[in-house]
């Protein structure tokens, strides 16, 4: 088999980036080691930046989320028993955030490949990339017990940071940088009315919380939890009684409890690999780099990602624009690290770091005195918060 660029993974960053190719007349075939029930079933973040929801309505898969979707023009933080309400669109300029669930984006984009006729491989083991250097790559793989090849221009690795992809590249090529945090989020997931018609972001002496939402009438909520924690040991009446103690009582005396329909603990941390492109390989979100999910933004870098790639490609394809595939990896790694350090630096602004000294719990309170207490402050936080605009290719 043949194609222009082959795609590894089959999640949102993956179809997307095969959806606006494939509407732009540029061939690609999609390869996903595991089933589409499988990937539907995976429980991700719902929060998509005015970019992704633009991105979204140019690959055609943006009727269901226009319907279902949540418009949100303001989040609130909770801090020292005060409610802080952050007017998204007014402190940026206009821009608001979509509350839709990552499992639906997949969804969507699948309808839409499907419906589109392009082809995705689901199933497939033992993948191989080859000839990354040499301007002739191909990728092996096993389906169906048997032995399989594909030839292509370009490889784009939006398989996570389990995959394949970023494996494929020599050692010694690639500078890795991360942070590891000291705690985790118990995040449960439940269909109950939200506490609230915004987010609620909290810090609370007993650690932080989020009140967030994937619909009017299904709720998600995290709490800040050790790593050392079990998830069997959080029953779902333990879950509801810690959430409304770190909650006020004006709020707690709100909140709907219900059956979890999905509860575990995901542990947290910053990561970043860079360069993001070797030969005629590109990676792609999770590929390449990790967020906490503070400053709700993993699925959003992927789709900046894949905004770049998306864009060099049709000039390389439309207007023989060779010269800019070497820009992929330091546009997409400039907006990368600005995602990277608000989610930084929401995290550190609201968790709760037992180990921190007494300065820096200080200079903690400072930070949320300020820039939560000043218009300067919660423009910054709103500006980020909605998304930063994408560069121009050129």
């Amino acid at each position: 088999m043949k194609t222009q660029v082959l795609i590894i993974g089959a999640g949102p960053s993956g179809l997307l980036l095969g959806q606006l190719l494939h509407n732009a007349g540029i061939d690609n075939i999609i390869l996903e080691r595991q089933t589409p029930e499988y990937v539907l079933s995976r429980i991700r973040a719902g929060i998509l930046e005015s970019g992704t929801v633009e991105l979204l309505r140019e690959a055609g898969a943006h009727r269901r989320m226009e319907a279902e979707g949540l418009v949100h023009d303001g989040v609130e933080f909770l801090v020292d028993d005060r409610r802080i309400p952050l007017a998204l669109k007014t402190l940026s300029g206009g821009k608001s955030v979509m509350v839709y669930g990552q499992t639906e984006v997949t969804r969507d984009l699948m309808q839409a490949r499907s419906e589109a006729g392009a082809q995705t491989l689901y199933g497939v083991s033992d993948v191989a990339l080859h000839n990354l250097k040499d301007g002739a790559p191909y990728v092996t793989f096993t389906r169906e017990g048997e032995a399989c090849r594909i030839e292509c221009d370009y490889i784009a690795g939006c398989d996570g940071f389990h995959g394949v992809s970023r494996k494929a590249i020599p050692a010694g090529v690639l500078r890795e940088y991360e942070c590891v945090y000291p705690f985790g989020w118990l995040g449960l997931l439940a269909d109950t009315p939200p506490v609230h018609h915004e987010l609620i972001y909290a810090h609370h002496e007993r650690g932080f919380v989020l009140c967030s939402q994937r619909s009017l009438t299904r709720s998600r909520y995290y709490l800040q939890v050790p790593l050392t924690d079990n998830v069997q040991t959080w029953t779902d009446e333990r879950f509801w009684e810690e959430l409304k103690r770190r909650l006020p009582q004006e709020l707690a005396g709100k909140v709907v409890t219900g059956p979890s329909l999905e509860k575990s603990i995901a542990p947290l941390r910053s990561y970043v690999v860079e360069p993001m492109q070797y030969g005629s390989l590109f990676l792609v979100g999770d590929a390449a780099h990790i967020v906490p999910p503070t400053g709700a933004k993993g699925l959003n870098l992927a789709a900046s990602d894949v905004n770049y790639l998306y864009r060099i490609l049709c000039g390389v394809y439309h207007q023989g624009r060779q010269d800019l595939l070497s820009l992929y990896s330091q546009l997409a790694l400039r907006r990368v690290w600005k995602g990277e350090r608000f989610s930084w630096f929401m995290t550190r602004l609201l968790h709760d770091f037992q180990e921190q000294s007494a300065f820096d719990r200080r200079m903690q309170q400072a930070e949320r005195d300020y820039f939560l207490g000043s218009q300067a402050g919660l423009t910054t936080i709103a500006e980020n918060y909605v998304g930063l605009p994408f560069e121009t290719v050129r």
